[in-house]
């Protein structure tokens, strides 16, 4: 008789196991500005359903926090039902024997003390009033708040042009976007419940290549106010081109000999070739924005000399100073921030790598930039080092993985403690104390601790530095200008506090941000300018949008942006992503659901055409 069997897969937990993954991916579509009551109720019903029910407190405890948020939702409850809830959970976590519980009823702790207010409201209102006014996820996500089903539709039609102007009616920079947008609208595209979510950024790539002859938006009749804008990266362009076409007369102060900001002086040109850029600057400078470059505010000319010739003012200085890590021999011959070494690729100055060892500091965007552009400079290895884990970077997953097929090292869970030098000052090594990942921090994001391991030293002799980049705001200070935490103190409609006609936004007010981010400051600023000047123009498009299709149903694959092979690719600094083909576009903007037709849309009362 046989005493063991070979397991074989049940039908019954084969279906159970794809519910979970469909739940997994509907979790993280999530819902917009969703009630947090029932959201709240729909994760403490499935956290209640995978405890083991050994101990009362999970058993009987998520259960009767249930029934609380359940009397909310049915409207048989007051305000004192809020503090019940969270006294409940509270002693649910504090007296739990396992993980699960514990972490199960902190969550909905943590969770209705941070929506207290909507609670609140919830039952004053009897009910949740908004629900019918959920925007679009991937407009609501995009900083910008991009038409992105609106322009998808255009691009299945084959109307590029179109698809670009409608584009353009809220982001300015439409192929920059198309190279090295983050995509945040991605994030909870509700494909995603189905297969992926849209691969929406390589169809607005698509647009911008596809497309022939984009004409200009018309110029409003002229109002006869100036504006000075103080910056010539993203954001500062973005206001200057709303602005003008608002008709109003807008001149563009930039320190630099060129324009662009850090698309210029931040992004190697493999990611995103400078004739692409110029594409987007040309279009906004073709408006009419009179451009006066290698001017420095507080040495060429004063913020009070700007004050007195311009009737509003916008500060987009971004963030272009290094910041420093603070350890023994950062003065070594050899080190080398980041921003330094980009802003001399974007001059066209390239370094010489060849035959180097070249370590990284940092994670991000940028110290991928560094350490891919260090390999097409011609160093003979090229390792990043960071102190937490691959996975916890906050880099782009895709970025990570061009740089490691580019032949880059990635040497985790290390802490930079000294730069070692030679007897001539120049780097010999980097001193490291090896790391343990240990117990999350208040963001839920692993924290490294100290391991117990002697301290190490990688052999290099080329440090680069990129941990961040800090703001240059000493003469706007003495100008009056509120600066707070190292970043100016602008509100979040762009005012300057106790400076009237003044305006601040980007990175300089953010602090390092994405592009995304940076035009969002240029387009509230432009929009609130103009209402101090005493206007109220509106950004609107006559575009008209192709009807809904019923051809999207079925489960699809995502279809990926392509590159250049790794081998070819890292030895220059031509362009490495590749466009889609026509075929694949259109298969893929065909997966949109049109969210702006079905369910959010149609319950706001369908698309914006104005701002």
């Amino acid at each position: 008789m046989s005493r063991l069997q070979v397991k074989k897969s049940d039908a019954v937990q084969a279906s159970v196991d794809h519910m979970y993954q469909v739940l997994e991916r509907r979790m993280i579509a999530g819902v917009v500005d969703s009630c947090p009551a029932d959201f709240h109720l729909g994760f403490l019903k499935m956290c209640h359903a995978q405890t083991c029910g050994k101990c009362a407190t999970c058993r009987i405890g998520l259960k009767q926090l249930q029934y609380l948020l359940e009397s909310i939702l049915e409207n048989k409850a007051d305000v004192g039902t809020i503090d019940l809830i969270m006294d409940t959970a509270k002693n649910i976590y504090e007296s739990a024997d396992c993980a699960i519980g514990y972490e199960a009823a902190r969550m909905i702790y943590h969770g209705v003390k941070e929506c207290y207010d909507e609670y609140v409201k919830y039952i004053q209102q009897k009910g949740n009033v908004d629900a019918t006014k959920n925007p679009v996820p991937c407009i609501a996500d995009c900083p910008a708040n991009v038409d992105v089903p609106g322009y998808m539709a255009l691009m299945y039609e084959g109307r590029y042009e179109d698809a670009v102007r409608l584009i353009k009616r809220d982001n300015p920079f439409p192929t920059t976007c198309a190279f090295v947008c983050e995509h945040p609208c991605e994030r909870k595209c509700r494909r995603r419940m189905i297969d992926t979510p849209v691969n929406i950024r390589g169809i607005k790539r698509a647009a911008v290549d596809f497309a022939k002859n984009v004409p200009n938006e018309k110029i409003a009749e002229s109002t006869g106010k100036k504006i000075a804008i103080v910056g010539g990266g993203p954001s500062g362009l973005s206001a200057a081109y709303y602005l003008t076409l608002m008709g109003h007369e807008v001149e563009v102060y930039e320190e630099k000999s060129k324009l662009g900001g850090m698309l210029r002086y931040g992004i190697p040109s493999y990611r995103f070739p400078r004739e692409r850029l110029q594409d987007d600057i040309d279009a906004i400078i073709g408006l009419g924005v009179k451009v006066h470059t290698n001017v420095r505010i507080g040495q060429d000319i004063s913020l009070h000399d700007l004050r007195a010739k311009f009737d509003a003012i916008y500060i987009a200085i971004g963030a272009h100073t290094d910041k420093k890590m603070g350890i023994e021999g950062e003065d070594a011959e050899g080190v080398m921030s980041a921003v330094d070494l980009l802003y001399r690729i974007g001059e066209e100055e390239m370094p010489d790598f060849t035959g180097k060892t070249v370590a990284v500091l940092g994670g991000g965007n940028v110290a991928m930039d560094c350490a891919r552009s260090a390999v097409r400079l011609g160093a003979k290895k090229v390792s990043i080092v960071y102190r937490r884990r691959q996975q916890d970077m906050p880099a782009l997953a895709e970025e990570v993985e061009s740089a490691v097929a580019e032949g880059v090292e990635m040497v985790t869970l290390k802490v930079p403690l000294a730069i070692e030098k030679d007897e001539k000052g120049s780097v010999k090594g980097l001193r490291v104390q090896p790391q343990i990942i240990s117990f999350s921090d208040r963001k839920g994001r692993p924290s490294p601790k100290d391991a117990d391991k002697p301290v190490e030293v990688i052999d290099c002799d080329t440090v680069l530095v990129a941990i961040g980049q800090n703001i240059e705001f000493k003469h706007f200070e003495t100008s009056g200008i509120d600066i707070k935490y190292g970043a100016i103190g602008a509100l979040d409609d762009g005012n300057v506090p106790e400076n009237n006609g003044v305006f601040a936004g980007g990175d300089c007010v953010t602090g390092p941000a994405t592009v995304i981010r940076a035009i969002e400051g240029g387009k509230v600023a432009a929009a609130n300018i103009d209402e101090y000047l005493g206007y109220h123009h509106e950004m609107e498009d006559e575009i008209e949008i192709p009807m809904v299709h019923l051809n999207n149903r079925r489960t699809c694959g995502r279809v990926e942006m392509t590159e250049r092979e790794a081998g070819e690719r890292s030895k220059d600094f031509e362009a490495v992503e590749l466009c889609m083909s026509m075929e694949e576009m259109k298969q893929e903007a065909n997966r949109c659901l049109r969210c702006d037709y079905y369910g959010y849309g149609s319950l706001r009362g369908g698309r914006a055409q104005k701002w």
